[in-house]
């Protein structure tokens, strides 16, 4: 039957996180799926299921751990430096893997190799730089040594029998080389969940297609299929699949009956055209067992346990996504596969900003750190649910209450880290962003510093810098009182390092009227004023491409005016694809585009520095690959400033 565009299910009760995460454990019940056994070379990241005995001694033998002369200690008991004791050789010479056939008697010794087998009736080796040739058949030896030296015992290292690695170990290289030290050839491990991944979506194509309009390219599966290895599972890819009814519950009752656990995403909200949820009840019971959750982002969830196996639905958004599979989902899934649960690393940091939250869901905030370790800084990072880059971006992320409405601007929060080791990098930028910047952080590389790079507009990375949050703002502010660029915004005691010219101005479509006769920049704005079709692309609060639009503007807001994107590279984007008429950004982005230009102002972009900057060192790196990247900004378009300036 067909069903209108305006009939929606609703969700079932929305539920907290923690009865939520009760009812899937409840229903999972999740244990270990089982054992298999590994060989040696396919062991990395596998979690062992037994106790693993050594079934040999190692070394296996007595061996010399220098180069040297096997002897008896006992016959050099007297030697020293000008009255040393003669040997004779017993004509023998023991490498490594040379099984000795001579014993050592009583005033004789074996020319022996590191590593090699210690001859019967010998208890030590001298080393041979502490003996002299002695005749032809002989040795002096002018120091003495106790039994046992320089010496390797069999079972010194491992002994047979000893414990060797635990069950539940995760084997890496070291476990592999102990495995190897013993014989062992392979491991008996826990099997690892197969989990089929399905991403759900009419406008979903798989990276590497042509993207058509309206599409988006599925993210979703390649990133879930990576967690789930992170966690210990084995992900069984399905691409994605249309919202078409026939097809998605084929590709679900296939994926159900071939594999331990199945992740969707999308289609769990209350469009009729979310049809995921209604086919996953039909799967076994008990079915879904929670179906919205009182979480931002991540609301939508749907879990669901169908003839003891786990299905979930998650968010279509990434950032929704990745946070619901990470807190609630991974944890039962590192069970199945015998991991322990995820270990979780905390730090405590100064959040600067306000962060409003909507009362009743706990919030998680993404959030870059910065600062020192006495005042580590949590800056939010969180483009909304249907960003993908914030994760590349973020170093954890701390919780609000679902009581509280917002996290009050410095107050503390205790950030949960996505990696178990914090990295700060050597220099946090907040500022404007240029295609430009990019070179010259890639020159910073070179030097093995890391620096971070937040998008923020000029204006944001002004304050940023005022609040001690970052190390560098890059900036394009022109003061229109005074014409100049940049200094008069600088907070007290800021230094300026001059970056590059960029010229600023109009993008268009080529040909696209009413731009194609326009003799200038101000003819182009006053006639796309005039005409209440064409549309144009804004840019977002706090950047020097925004201030300018304004000024430009006079306090018009054209139709587009409201679309504020973060960035130069997607306002040609919205041009290039007829979302938009025009907009304003640099001139490299419209010929990266194939977009018409109108030249409006070329302007400084310059990088302004704290007074008392964090680490001098790495300022001083910023400014030697900024000098370093004069040939490269050249090439890209730009005019690079004079050198650097040098901080008096």
């Amino acid at each position: 039957m067909t069903r209108s565009a305006l009939d929606q299910d609703q969700f079932l009760t929305v539920l907290s996180r923690a009865e939520a995460v009760a009812r899937f454990r409840a229903a999972v019940k999740p244990a270990p799926l089982g054992t298999e056994t590994v060989p040696l070379e396919r062991l990395v990241g596998r979690v062992l299921a037994r106790d693993i005995a050594a079934p040999i001694d190692t070394p296996p033998f007595d061996r010399s751990v220098v180069d040297g002369f096997a002897l008896r200690a006992a016959d050099i008991a007297g030697a020293r430096e000008g009255r040393p004791v003669l040997l004779a050789l017993t004509g023998e010479t023991i490498a490594c893997g040379t099984e000795p056939r001579v014993s050592v008697e009583a005033g004789t010794a074996t020319l022996i190799a590191t590593g090699g087998p210690i001859p019967r009736g010998a208890d030590a080796v001298v080393m041979v730089e502490h003996t002299e040739p002695s005749g032809t058949v002989g040795i002096a030896v002018g120091r003495a040594l106790a039994p046992g030296q320089n010496i390797a015992f069999a079972g010194s290292d491992i002994a047979r029998g000893e414990t060797l690695l635990r069950r539940g170990t995760t084997v890496g290289a070291r476990e592999i080389g102990m495995l190897a030290a013993v014989g062992l050839a392979g491991a008996e491990v826990w099997r690892r969940p197969r989990v089929a991944v399905i991403s759900t979506g009419d406008e979903l194509l798989a990276p590497g297609e042509p993207l058509r309009p309206a599409a988006i390219y599925d993210s979703n599966g390649p990133i879930v299929a990576a967690a789930l290895e992170e966690n210990g599972c084995e992900p069984v890819r399905s691409g994605a699949v249309p919202d078409r009814a026939d097809l998605l519950e084929q590709a679900i009752r296939q994926a159900h009956a071939a594999c331990d656990a199945v992740i969707l995403s999308g289609g769990t909200s209350k469009g009729a055209g979310d049809l995921t949820y209604r086919i996953v009840s039909g799967l076994g019971d008990p079915g879904i067992v929670a179906h919205g959750v009182a979480l931002k982002p991540g609301k939508p969830l749907c879990l669901a346990v169908c003839a003891g196996k786990p299905v979930v639905i998650l968010p279509g958004f990434p950032t929704s996504a990745m946070f619901t599979f990470h807190d609630i989902v991974a944890p039962v899934l590192r069970i199945l596969a015998g991991l322990p649960e995820r270990h979780e690393v905390r730090t405590t940091a100064r959040v600067p900003v306000r962060v409003p939250s909507d009362l009743g869901r706990t919030e998680f905030v993404m959030v870059a750190l910065a600062g020192t370790e006495e005042d580590r800084i949590a800056y939010p990072v969180g483009k909304g649910s249907g960003a993908v880059t914030a994760f590349s971006q973020a170093d954890g992320f701390f919780a609000i209450d679902a009581l509280s409405e917002a996290h009050p601007a410095d107050g503390t929060a205790e950030v949960t880290l996505f990696t178990p080791h914090l990295a700060v990098p050597d220099l946090t930028i907040m500022g404007s962003h240029c295609v430009g910047l990019d070179a010259v952080v890639g020159r910073l590389a070179g030097e093995g510093l890391a620096a971070r790079v937040l998008a923020l507009g000029s204006q944001g990375g002004l304050s940023a810098l005022r609040r001690g949050e970052c190390d560098l703002a890059p900036i394009h502010l022109l003061d229109p009182a005074s014409g100049t660029y940049n200094r008069p915004f600088l907070p007290e005691g800021a230094q300026l390092i001059p970056g590059w010219r960029r010229m600023q101005g109009i993008l268009h479509r080529p040909g696209h009227a009413p731009f194609a006769g326009a003799a200038d920049a101000a003819g182009a704005i006053a006639a796309a004023l005039a005409d209440p079709d064409c549309l144009m692309v804004g840019r977002n609060p706090g950047a020097g491409t925004r201030i300018l639009i304004d000024q430009l503007l006079g306090g018009a807001k054209p139709p587009g005016y409201w679309n504020q994107p973060r960035s130069h590279n997607a306002v040609a984007a919205a041009v290039a694809q007829g979302r938009a008429d025009w907009g304003l950004a640099i001139r490299q982005v419209a010929e990266a585009n194939g977009l018409g230009f109108i030249p409006l102002a070329e302007e400084h972009y310059d990088i302004a520095v704290a007074a008392s900057p964090r680490r001098p060192e790495a300022i001083a790196a910023f400014r030697r690959a900024l000098s370093a990247a004069a040939a490269d900004l050249t090439a890209l378009g730009f005019t690079p400033a004079d050198p650097p300036e040098t901080p008096a």
